[in-house]
């Protein structure tokens, strides 16, 4: 820490021994940079705020609302143009010297760099213009600032409230006449296609086509073989039934004894068959061994008696009926069999007629589409176009008017000038040392035995004279003058700064 501390005071008293070197230095410096911070001319900033509705409620509502982030950034390239930035250029000072296109480009090229638009909100929008040409005075440049803002939002206004409605009719204008086209090509297509519907009607794509006949009698055939096979189904049910009815039934006083019982039991073993038990089942065994016990004891009894069973008749008549229904179904099947073959076989002999009549079924159904499609963004153009007339779909409105300008805003020249004294005062100290380091001379005795390896055995310490003494506070007066001097010129200038400032304002 000693060591730190002795070389610290060896630099400073290097530097304060070598003064008038960094006064000049110091001086010189701060000359030079007052100098190129004069010369930078200030930049003035104008801004305003404009709203713009893009879409009210009413297109909103209908469906016409359009993208708002497109509108957003067409509102963006519509105020920043190069046929508005032009117009500005002509509008304002810019225009004063321009007399070529060349320099036109040049001119709206460097405004296109000075301007900037932002999107605050959705609707909302800051304009902001900077002005700090050389050729200029500030007075000048600030104005123009604001002349820049202000002509960009007479332009824009302009431009909106005579609207979009010349393209938009040139837009429905071109729209009719695409429509008109399509229309033609349409009717010529449809006449080709009746023309070969009529030569060729069932080979036209289409309801009563050969196709659509193929496809209906194979829809048909499924429907006739499903239908057949639930009629064999409940055909075999009522055999099962029949089977299991007496035709006729035993009435109480008319007949009885093992014949009557024989018959209940036998109607008794036709109704568990019908349940779809089978013959392993004990119920079944057991009714089985009785029927047969019966049938022996009725052997030797008189004829039986009783009436014809009803529910057998029934199931007679639902028999036939259902044998009926599936030789009509067995009929078709085989007429639909038939009836495909002949269709498939016309089909493949003629497959050009088939293609030729689905290429113009395409083309046909392409036509139509694109017509179809045109008249649809025809009718929403229109609509577009009367809600924009009627409603005026774009509104402005300017929230906040161009500023005026009271100060610059670039550069910082108060705080350019003050770095530009810390940098002229750091390069006077640092000159100093660096002239300090390269000459051989020591400041103090240890400094010295450390450069030459010998012990120093003392020190004469420096005695001035009156005269050399009055002599070292005059010159140490004109080093604090010289100093002072420099403060009181970036006084000076920060003064003349604020002057200028203030005859802007």
């Amino acid at each position: 820490m000693t060591s730190i501390y002795e070389e610290v005071r060896i630099a400073l008293y290097g530097i304060w021994n070598r003064r008038w070197l960094a006064l000049g230095a110091a001086w010189l410096v701060c000359l030079l940079g007052w100098l190129v911070v004069a010369t930078v001319p200030n930049t003035y900033e104008s801004k305003a705020r404009i709203f713009v509705q893009i879409d009210d409620v009413l297109s909103d509502q209908i469906g016409i609302g359009g993208d708002r982030k497109r509108d957003i950034e067409r509102v963006r390239q519509t105020l920043t143009s190069s046929v508005n930035l032009s117009k500005v250029v002509r509008a304002t000072r810019l225009g004063d010297k321009v007399t070529s296109d060349k320099q036109m480009e040049a001119a709206v090229a460097a405004l296109a760099k000075n301007i900037k638009v932002v999107s605050q909100q959705d609707n909302l929008f800051e304009i902001t213009a900077y002005s700090g040409s050389k050729a200029f005075s500030d007075v000048q440049n600030a104005k123009l600032a604001q002349d820049i803002v202000q002509k960009m939002i007479d332009i824009f206004r302009e431009e909106n409230l005579a609207g979009g409605r010349g393209e938009m009719s040139d837009t429905l204008a071109f729209m009719d006449q695409q429509l008109a086209d399509r229309q033609k090509d349409l009717e010529a297509a449809e006449q080709k296609r009746q023309a070969f519907e009529a030569k060729n009607a069932e080979m036209m794509p289409g309801n009563g086509s050969l196709t659509s006949k193929i496809e209906g009698a194979r829809a048909e055939m499924r429907g006739v073989e499903s239908d057949l096979l639930a009629a064999q189904s409940a055909l075999a049910s009522i055999r099962g039934q029949l089977s299991g009815t007496p035709p006729t039934i035993m009435m109480p006083g008319v007949s009885g004894g093992a014949k009557g019982a024989l018959a209940q039991a036998q109607a008794d073993l036709g109704s568990l068959r019908a349940r779809g038990l089978t013959d392993s089942h004990p119920d079944v065994i057991a009714l089985k061994a009785q029927v047969a016990s019966l049938q022996r004891a009725a052997s030797g009894e008189a004829g039986p008696g009783g009436m014809p069973n009803p529910a057998y008749s029934s199931l007679q008549s639902i028999k036939a009926d259902r044998e009926a229904s599936i030789v009509a179904l067995q009929s078709r099947r085989a007429s639909l069999s038939q009836e495909i073959a002949q269709l498939t076989g016309r089909q493949y002999s003629e497959p050009g007629l088939a293609a030729e009549a689905a290429r113009i079924n395409r083309d046909y159904d392409v036509l139509k589409e694109q017509y179809d499609k045109l008249l649809r963004d025809r009718e929403q153009l229109r609509l577009r176009g009367q809600v924009e007339t009627e409603r005026n779909a774009v509104k402005f409105e300017v929230i906040d008017p161009p500023t005026t300008p009271r100060a610059p805003s670039a550069p910082d020249r108060p705080m350019l000038l003050f770095l530009v004294l810390i940098v002229g005062v750091a390069a006077g100290c640092g000159s100093a040392f660096a002239v300090g380091q390269l000459r051989s001379t020591y400041a103090t005795t240890g400094q010295l035995e450390r450069a030459t390896g010998m012990q120093v055995v003392g020190s004469v310490t420096l005695t001035l004279t009156r005269r050399a003494r009055a002599q070292y506070w005059r010159h140490l007066k004109y080093f604090a003058g010289g100093v002072a001097t420099l403060g009181f010129v970036l006084v000076v200038l920060l003064a003349v700064e604020f002057m200028k400032r203030g005859m802007v304002a």
